[in-house]
């Protein structure tokens, strides 16, 4: 109840604010007012004790100032309290007005409107913060865990000078942990995230039963694996850090400017699985729907259906300069909720399928090779084995890999599970970041390693 009163609290606030600000527009400006606030726990564990723990709230207010078709912002922060917010509105509103008359005219430039306005909140069950850190702990045992813990409401708001409001708050939690062994090669680690809304201290205690499995299993001698095509399977982090670079090449400025992997497949020159399908997904409520400008996007909007590419992420910005229509993307043409469609393959068949070849948990390092031809190249990380007629029979050593999306994501795509895992965006520079995906993870066929 006092958590519901103080965003109530903070939202009053951010219109009273927006409020004085628009009514302190000369008639030729236009203004579009975003926040970006938080209420979070933190804690940091190494060794299974708690080195740093805290409680942030904070909150950035960025006005962008729009005048004689030329844009300038600035970004301060957010108190709630009206006189101290109004003396940093007035420095920061004084200093557009300068900065926006030095600056270049924008023939692109994005009037605000008034599409209508919206609120969503949503809330989760999250852990008492007296009692998270026992509970985190609880199934650790004598276990050498080290990891990072954030949890609480995130809030993102939007107006503008046109009319339009959005509320946007949301809960949401993560543990981002590794297991660390020693072995007769070195100190190796078992990397897991368990994120949600909603904590379930069953699902919990699981995830740490399979990562102390895994890491009982790294203690066995490494194996050193040679260069070429292996039957790899990908669990949902490793599959993530692949489909991410999918979802950052669907922007139509990139693919008008010809610098989208997925040129190619917009040409019809190249294609995918028809077992692969994304989507844009906003139904889960954890990023708001509005973009920087306040524009809505669609609930559920399908990028990839069954490998064909049947739509792109269009910002206001690209409809103008391309004569295209907008979908409510934001400046980026980035995916900001994706989720990826599950296959038939189930978890207890996953090593049975796979037979002979690889089982990779994370991968790490990753970058194009040629982002033209969809070649990614990158490398193997924390918990990755050797299988052998469906056991894990080793632990390998690190390798690198250099593949095209166009294979493992086209022809050499063997299946994909049935189950899927919400991989969030733990990012916590300047704020706590907002979003993630979800993926299934993939087998492919031919997958290839170069050293």
């Amino acid at each position: 109840m006092i958590r519901n009163l103080e965003e109530r609290s903070l939202e009053q606030a951010f219109y009273q604010l927006t409020d004085w600000l628009i009514n302190s527009l000369h008639g030729d400006e236009h203004l579009t007012i975003n926040l970006a606030s938080e209420r979070s726990q933190f804690t940091r564990f190494n060794h299974a004790k708690v080195r740093q723990s805290g409680v942030v709230a904070d909150g950035n207010l960025t006005i962008s100032l729009i005048y004689d078709q030329r844009e300038a912002y600035a970004e301060f922060p957010f108190t709630g309290q009206h006189e101290i917010d109004i003396a940093y509105a007035q420095e920061s509103l004084d200093y557009l007005r300068r900065e926006v008359a030095q600056i270049p005219e924008n023939p692109y430039l994005v009037i605000p409107e008034n599409q209508g306005s919206s609120r969503e909140v949503y809330q989760g069950k999250l852990l008492n913060p007296e009692e998270a850190i026992a509970t985190i702990l609880a199934p650790i045992d004598d276990l050498d865990f080290t990891g990072f813990y954030a949890s609480g409401s995130i809030i993102r708001a939007n107006a503008n000078s046109a009319g339009q409001r959005h509320w946007f708050a949301t809960d949401s939690f993560f543990v981002d942990y590794s297991l660390f062994v020693q072995t007769s090669s070195g100190e190796k680690a078992v990397k897991g995230i368990y994120a949600g809304k909603d904590w379930q201290n069953q699902d919990y205690q699981a995830q740490i039963k399979r990562s102390h499995q895994q890491s009982i299993a790294l203690q066995r001698p490494s194996r050193t694996i040679e260069r070429g095509q292996y039957h790899t399977y990908f669990a949902p982090a490793a599959a993530a850090e692949l489909f991410s670079f999918l979802m950052g090449s669907v922007g139509e400025a990139s693919l008008k400017q010809g610098s989208s992997a997925l040129l190619k497949l917009k040409n019809q020159e190249r294609t995918l699985s028809p077992l692969l399908s994304l989507s844009e997904n906003f139904t889960y409520g954890n990023v708001p729907r509005f973009n920087e400008l306040g524009e809505v996007a669609p609930e559920h909007l399908p990028i990839i259906r069954n490998g064909k590419l049947v739509n792109t992420l269009v910002s206001s910005r690209s409809a103008k300069e391309y004569d295209e229509e907008a979908n409510g993307a934001n400046g980026d043409e980035s995916m900001r909720s994706p989720e990826v469609s599950a296959g038939n393959l189930a978890e207890a068949d996953i090593l049975k399928q796979l037979d002979t070849g690889l089982y990779l948990s994370n991968l790490h390092y990753l970058n194009w090779s040629d982002r033209a031809g969809g070649r990614i190249t990158g490398m193997t990380r924390y918990a990755c084995f050797w299988v052998e007629n469906g056991e894990l029979i080793a632990p390998i050593e690190n390798l690198r890999f250099d593949d095209s999306i166009y294979d493992f994501f086209g022809e050499n795509l063997e299946a994909l599970t049935k189950s899927r895992e919400f991989i969030p965006d733990t990012g916590t520079y300047e704020k706590r970041s907002l979003g993630s995906m979800l993926v299934p993870g993939i087998l492919a066929k031919n997958f290839i390693f170069t050293l």
